[in-house]
């Protein structure tokens, strides 16, 4: 069967989150962050329609675009990944910036760059105490050193504490490394105010910057859907990541949870469920069996660290230093090297005449 398939995006260039940190820091070109989406669609044979989804009706299979026109599908993928979560800092105002979406991020962040050059002294805050938050704040501090006379960079992790998914010894170095290089923690709930944040203990902060890394939210439109979400408004799918109320309709990554585990939201388990999604995409089409994605027990994390240096987590096993940076760096120019002027195969099986959406963010 013939299956027509379309990969539906904003930009044309996927920004490999996993770098962030090392632009930021001076290590890597923007062009080496990328990915060229055009050439991996031709090569595919994909339509590439950018534009973003303004509404989805699960019931009626449609998408309805932001740029005002439809697309119909028999077939669904979403892989959008989920939004900044700004429920408590919106009213910080223009100080706000969130890390998503990484094209925009990356914009304003070259405007940030150029005012701290200007300045003799220069303030961020990232909110966020998870890998992306450590990582930010970190890279972010190691940038500006070099751009501004003095710069102050602060870390605010919720209240439930730093690297609150992570063992405690990885928490433990971040914490030291943190002291040893100036970069004040706090580890208590912040709320945006006008110009600044409120924290837990009441002292509020008023910085040239806020950065957001606040964690995942659920796109309004996922909620309208019909389809069946969670209490947070992301996609619930069963073990083969289909949704468990619209079978056409599959989701891996940050915009779903899983209905028969628990599973941390974290870029390693959206890589490693690629296979086992698109293996089901096509097994779907062709009416044959699907698989499941088993999320392992431990991942491997290895969080930059500003200079190239990293630190590893790997369940209890905790470590840092320049060797885990080039593992991390051999780790991610793989992946770009995988992804970059190679065709993608998007059915190994039997052709379909069944249309096939594939969402990306």
């Amino acid at each position: 069967m013939n299956a027509e398939v379309t990969l539906l995006s904003p930009e044309p260039f996927q920004i490999y989150s996993g770098m962030l940190p090392g632009w930021i820091a001076g290590h890597y070109t923007l062009e080496e962050c990328r990915i060229d989406l055009r050439p991996l669609a031709e090569k595919a044979g994909v339509n590439l329609v950018l534009d973003r989804v303004a509404a989805l009706d699960a019931d009626r299979h449609i998408l309805r675009l932001a740029g005002g026109g439809e697309i119909g599908y028999d077939l669904l993928s979403i892989n959008v990944g989920g939004e900044i979560n700004l429920s408590l800092l919106r009213e910080a105002g223009e100080q706000l910036l969130p890390v998503k979406p990484l094209n925009e991020f990356i914009q304003k962040w070259q405007a940030v760059v150029g005012m701290a050059s200007k300045r003799k002294s220069f303030s961020v805050v990232v909110v966020g105490g998870g890998a992306a938050g450590v990582e930010l704040a970190l890279a972010v501090q190691y940038a500006l050193n070099k751009q501004c006379g003095k710069t102050r960079v602060a870390l605010v992790a919720s209240e439930k504490g730093l690297l609150a998914a992570h063992d405690s010894q990885v928490s433990e170095v971040i914490r030291k490394l943190l002291r040893q290089r100036g970069i004040e923690l706090y580890e208590t709930i912040a709320r945006g105010v006008k110009g600044g944040l409120l924290l837990g203990d009441g002292l509020r902060l008023f910085p040239d910057v806020i950065i957001a890394a606040t964690g995942s939210a659920a796109p309004d439109w996922i909620r309208r859907s019909n389809l069946e979400v969670d209490g947070n408004g992301f996609v619930v799918v069963d073990a083969t990541l289909s949704s468990i109320s619209h079978r056409d309709v599959f989701a891996a990554g940050d915009i779903c949870v899983r209905a028969d585990t628990d599973m941390a939201r974290s870029g390693v388990h959206a890589v490693k469920a690629g296979p086992v999604l698109a293996h089901n995409l096509a097994a779907f089409l062709n009416a044959e069996a699907l698989t499941c994605y088993h999320p392992r027990k431990n991942s491997l994390y290895l969080l930059a660290t500003g200079p190239k240096n990293a630190v590893v987590s790997w369940g209890k096993f905790t470590g840092a230093g320049r060797l885990a940076w080039h593992w991390k760096n051999w780790i991610d120019q793989r992946y770009m090297r995988r992804h970059k002027g190679v065709a993608m195969v998007v059915n190994n099986g039997p052709q379909s005449s069944t249309h096939e959406t594939l969402s990306g963010p």
